[in-house]
């Protein structure tokens, strides 16, 4: 027994299953390392870059997200301690321009936000990805983001390890099904390792490829593999803690869930707002305005930001420093965000006296609305970056915002402008994206925070549900039966379940309505009965009715044009032996046989007699008991 164990072990590895099992986990192990690698350099080019021209150009530095801080000081050009306001005005601009010119001039794809592009790839594309997208993704999202521009790292960090999976599956010369997979897990990895989020980048890219409530399932568990190796990696290098420093949230109140359901709705409709002003900004930029060159229209875009930059700073870059403010203010505490840089000049506007609760909840409010410009202006005038990192700084805004206004509202309620926040940053991406699971997972796994998930679960459905219409991924397909990669297999499905009996009841044909021809028929009555009927082939039988070949209406207009050969001509004579298929064969294999034979008509014989005819069936016959049956099953019953 033991000496037969290699040899079995030995023909099991042997196995084309196994071998590629075992290929494409090596693969997703291999990309998971890349991805890893790639998100901590990337990481490190979005520092040094903000530093360069946020930090020296405009002497403003965003507050940073929990843990991370800046390893780049470069200091300042300047001697007052005061942000450069003009400079806030043109850096962005700068930067777009340097972005534009360089995607534009070396890989259009890597424009605006990669997500969506991921998404083009994986549908249309068999998961294909030029070699040099990832590099120009990087280099220009860095170049974006750092200067100013409101974009999100997920984005760039979607198409860069999509890119590292999928030139991997071509240089191993995977077959296009496994080349997908592949990039989908690149897509996995780099957004887990960034966002610190391993469960949820594997989610993440399952479920971003749909609008619907539907997964792409065959990447789950490659996407797992790539997303913990990266993980792995990118915790190694900078440390296994999330993105955020939250308090310990907890939901210990269902009464609460009232104003969580008030959340929901302002989120949703914040969520609404964001797709139409992003698109909206679209559609100018790339339809009205074709006749400007594409390289400079992300300087337009970036010159816009920064008009709204230069009145209110917090709305550019991320901003996940604003949403980390309203979560250092601990549970039961205001939001303090009187260090803020707009902060005092809000105070001003308002009459004296107005109370923190109004000054900071409308300058949460006005955060949230400028981020939503901002961001629309960045990436949706050709700017490379993300919308995730901008949608979880806008609903973290919109939530603190809403939870102060229900303080208010409901002041005997154990309420948390806080938690809101952390609630809203979810409900907000589920409504905009169309990703309710891998959201919720997502902000859990980014701030560390698990107690509030029967809260974010409802504001993540509701706000889903709501925003059905809209998405910022236009790509994104409705669901797995509009995908083209699987078109052809759910076609074999659902011609396999269904049977050739099945397609001549559709049809209404049967041994009483088949046509049949005796084999000494002369050509001129068969010209007749061909004219006469819809049936594209005709069996050919003897004296005893039984099968011996078959003429097609091909055999019958190759011959008809011979004049004065009406008589001489019969059916045996021009006859070809008969394609069949039995009652119970299912369509896949007539399918097949008319495929094999090069046929468009088979004859459908008895199972229990190959010779003698019970039907006929044509491809059209074929096609029209898969719409039928097809539909009949689809549609939900009263």
């Amino acid at each position: 027994m033991m000496s037969l164990l290699p040899k079995q072990l030995a023909r099991r590895l042997d196995d084309p299953h196994v071998r590629r099992l075992w290929q494409l986990t090596l693969g997703c192990c291999l990309v998971g390392i890349v991805a890893g690698f790639g998100a901590a350099a990337f990481n490190l080019m979005l520092d040094a870059s903000r530093e360069g021209f946020l930090g020296f150009l405009a002497n403003y530095r965003p507050p940073s997200p929990g843990y991370e801080k800046n390893p780049f000081d470069f200091g300042t050009w300047v001697t007052d301690p005061g942000i450069v306001r003009w400079a806030l005005l043109l850096v962005p601009a700068l930067g777009g321009l340097i972005s534009g010119l360089i995607v534009f001039t070396l890989a259009p794809e890597a424009e605006g936000d990669g997500t969506n592009a991921a998404i083009e790839a994986y549908h249309y594309h068999d998961g294909a990805v030029r070699p040099r997208v990832p590099l120009i993704k990087a280099i220009a999202s860095a170049i974006t983001i750092g200067a100013g521009g409101s974009a999100g790292r997920e984005g760039p960090i979607a198409q860069i390890g999509s890119g590292f999976g999928s030139g991997l599956a071509s240089i191993l010369k995977m077959p296009p099904a496994d080349r997908r997979v592949l990039m989908a897990a690149g897509m996995a990895a780099g957004v887990g390792a960034i966002f610190r989020a391993p469960l949820a980048g594997a989610l993440y890219s399952a479920e971003v490829m749909y609008r619907k409530t539907d997964f792409e399932h065959e990447v789950l568990g490659p996407a797992f593999i790539s997303s913990i190796v990266a993980y792995s990696v990118y915790g190694a290098l900078f440390g296994f803690h999330p993105l955020f420093i939250t308090p310990d949230y907890v939901f210990d109140a269902p009464m609460t869930l009232v104003p969580y359901l008030m959340l929901a709705g302002i989120v949703a409709v914040g969520a609404m707002l964001y797709v139409r002003f992003f698109y909206g900004v679209r559609h100018i930029m790339f339809h009205r305005f074709r006749r400007m060159p594409n390289h400079v229209k992300p300087m337009i875009g970036g010159l816009a930001t920064g008009i709204v930059g230069f009145f209110l700073p917090e709305a550019l870059a991320t901003g996940y420093g604003v949403v980390q403010v309203c979560f250092e203010s601990g549970v039961d505490a205001l939001p303090d965000l009187s260090a803020m840089p707009s902060a005092a000049g809000l105070a001003n506007l308002l009459p004296e006296g107005a109370s923190t609760v109004l000054v900071t909840g409308l300058l949460l409010a006005l955060i949230a609305l400028g981020k939503i410009c901002t961001t629309a202006f960045t990436v949706g005038s050709g700017g490379s970056g993300g919308v995730f990192g901008p949608a979880v700084a806008i609903g973290g805004s919109l939530g603190a915002a809403t939870g102060l206004l229900c303080v208010y509202l409901f002041p005997n309620m154990p309420i948390s402008p806080g938690a809101f926040a952390l609630v809203g940053m979810a409900g907000f991406f589920a409504g905009a994206a169309n990703t309710p699971v891998s959201t919720i997972v997502m902000v859990s796994e980014m701030t560390g925070n698990y107690n509030l998930l029967v809260p974010s679960m409802l504001v993540c459905l509701i706000a889903f549900a709501l925003c059905r219409r809209f998405s910022l991924y236009e790509l994104q397909l409705d669901s797995r039966l509009e995908a083209p990669t699987k078109l052809g297999g759910m076609a074999n499905a659902i011609l396999r379940g269904l049977t050739v009996e099945q397609a001549l009841a559709v049809k209404g044909g049967g041994p009483a309505s088949v046509v049949t021809i005796k084999a000494d028929t002369a050509l001129s009555e068969i010209v007749e009965r061909y004219a006469s009927s819809t049936q594209g082939c005709f069996p050919i039988v003897d004296a005893k009715d039984r099968l011996t070949g078959v003429i097609e209406a091909n055999h019958i207009r190759r011959v008809v044009t011979e004049t004065g050969m009406g008589e001489l001509i019969i059916a045996h004579d021009i006859e070809v032996p008969a394609a069949t298929v039995t009652p119970g064969d299912s369509l896949l294999a007539a399918v097949n046989e008319m495929v094999k034979f090069d046929r468009a008509d088979l004859v459908v014989v008895d199972p229990n007699d190959d010779r003698r005819v019970v039907g006929a069936l044509s491809r059209g016959d074929v096609v029209l008991a898969y719409n039928r049956l097809f539909s009949a099953a689809s549609t939900p019953s009263a």
